[in-house]
Parts: structure tokens; C-alpha cells; sequence
């Protein structure tokens, strides 16, 4: 990976090495139950544990993308983060929070409300027509991902000419709209099992190398999903280690954030290739 900054409410962030994103959901539904946090006590022991095993950010997810889980309103979305986000941020005030929505109004209130200092948007602007003049007008660090359709039918948008060429060609005209309108902290995602068949996720893993071309950050969320657990025939519980060599890869392909469930062992993945790295050719 290529060193990177973010702009944290004016003050440049230095990132020098692979960095860890530990993910928190505050959802009944989110497909791993291991990232679940409902309780304030819930809350706060996760994002504890996050700190503790070395998370440089933390993800806080409160509408679950799971294909097939039940649709959740803006009004009860903003709820569960206003429950969350203050006890994330008393427990762990000098980790960086990025909150997982594709809605522009939850995006403003964890913003301007809640202390949150990056927008991690899965429909990469494509959901809610007003993310992208929010995020610039909020200037704030914001992560565009690839994914086609909606998470509830987004399996049936799978053809492509060639899987890594078109996800750069689309995601590279939303980055041409988010540059227009004077967005520049912007980290990339691939969008690993949006909208991908397992042979597409696996051709795009192969390829990430690619992403070097946007001259921007590239986030890895490979953890437990099912383009490990469905190849190997294990249950999401049992994809830690899968996950680990996945995360691997994708260190070796570019990758600057690994989003992740089990920080401890992604920690331990990205201290080993940082030692490794000089030495490979």
C-alpha cells in the first residue's frame, strides 16, 4: 500500500501501514452474531474490545446489508446510532468512528450530532441521491463501495464483461462526481460480495492490485463472508482462519484498511506483512 491521510474534522491523519477496522453492529440481524452489540453494556464491551485488540477505526453498522434481512426505517437506523455512538465514543474517544449507512440524513445526524468522522456508504451514492452533496458539504472522510442494486436484490446484478475492469469503470465515474463537488478524502472498496458471483469476488480479489490507479486508499471487507464460508463449506462462525488468508491477500494486493470482525488476528496479519514487506520484490 502507498502511505495515506484523512482530514479528521481539519487535523491530517498519517497512516504509514495497513490499518485495522474492527466492525460493531448494532442490529438483532447482522449476518456474523459475533459483531452484535444490542445493550448499552453490549456496546460498550465490544468497542472495548476492539480498542484493546488494536481497531484504528470502528465501524458502527445499525441497518444490517445481510441479503434478506428486514428493511429498517431511517427513524429506527438514527435511534440505534444515537443509543451507540456516545457510548463508543466515552469508551474509546481516541479511535477514529465511521458509521455504516447509505442514507444521507443518517449520515448528517452521526456527523453533526454524533461526533462521527467517516461515512462508509455501501451503495457508493447510488441508494439516496443527496449522499454525495452531504458528504461534501459535511467534509468528512468517506468511503465509496461497489455494489449494484439493493443489498435485498443485489445478487441479480452479476454480469459483467470483465468483473474488475467494470467495478473500476463505475466506481471511477462516482469518483469524477464526488471530485466535482470538492469531495477529496475518499477511501475505495471493491465491495467484496455485493453484487459478485464466489468466482467474481475471488477474479477481484486476484486483481485489487488494479485499485492502484485511483491513487486512493483501497478497504479489504472480506471478513467471514460467504466467498469463504460457501467455498469451503464451514459456517461464517467457523471462517476465521479463512479470513485471515484472505486478508493476506489482500494486503499483498494493496490493501490499505482491513474491515474486519476479529481485530486481534488482523492486527497480528498486518504487523507480519509490514515486517515481510520490505523484503519482497
Amino acid at each position: 500500500m502507498q502511505p495515506f491521510s484523512l482530514n479528521i474534522g481539519g487535523q491530517l491523519r498519517e497512516f504509514t501501514c495497513p490499518t485495522v477496522m474492527g466492525i460493531l453492529n448494532v442490529t438483532p440481524d447482522s449476518f456474523f452474531s459475533g459483531s452484535r452489540a444490542q445493550s448499552e453494556a453490549e456496546i460498550a464491551a465490544r468497542a472495548a474490545k476492539l480498542v484493546t485488540e488494536g481497531a484504528d477505526f470502528i465501524d458502527v453498522g445499525a441497518y444490517s446489508t445481510r441479503p434478506g434481512a428486514p428493511e429498517v426505517s431511517p427513524e429506527e437506523e438514527i435511534a440505534r446510532l444515537r443509543r451507540a455512538l456516545p457510548i463508543i465514543k466515552a469508551v474509546a474517544p481516541n479511535t477514529l468512528i465511521s458509521v455504516d449507512t447509505f442514507r444521507a440524513d443518517v449520515a448528517r445526524v452521526s456527523v453533526e450530532e454524533l461526533g462521527a468522522h467517516i461515512i462508509n456508504d455501501v451503495a457508493g451514492g447510488n441508494l439516496d441521491a443527496e449522499m454525495f452533496n452531504t458528504v461534501a458539504e459535511l467534509q468528512v472522510p468517506y468511503i465509496l463501495m461497489h455494489m449494484r442494486g439493493t443489498p435485498a436484490d443485489m445478487q441479480g446484478f452479476t454480469t459483467y464483461e470483465h468483473v474488475t475492469r467494470d467495478v473500476l469503470s463505475e466506481l471511477g465515474d462516482r469518483l469524477q462526481q464526488l471530485a466535482m463537488l470538492g469531495v477529496n478524502d475518499i477511501i475505495v472498496d471493491p465491495g467484496f460480495g455485493f453484487s459478485k458471483t464466489l468466482e467474481q469476488n475471488y477474479q477481484l480479489l486476484a486483481e485489487m492490485h488494479m485499485f492502484d490507479l485511483f491513487h486512493r486508499p483501497v478497504l479489504a471487507g472480506l471478513s467471514r463472508k460467504s466467498m469463504a464460508f460457501r467455498l469451503l463449506n464451514i459456517t461464517p462462525e467457523q471462517a476465521l482462519n479463512a479470513t485471515t488468508v484472505l486478508n493476506t491477500i489482500a494486503l499483498q494486493q494493496g490493501a490499505a484498511i482491513l474491515r474486519v470482525h476479529d481485530v486481534a488476528e488482523a492486527r497480528q496479519a498486518v504487523e507480519i506483512y509490514c515486517k515481510t514487506a520490505p523484503y519482497l520484490s
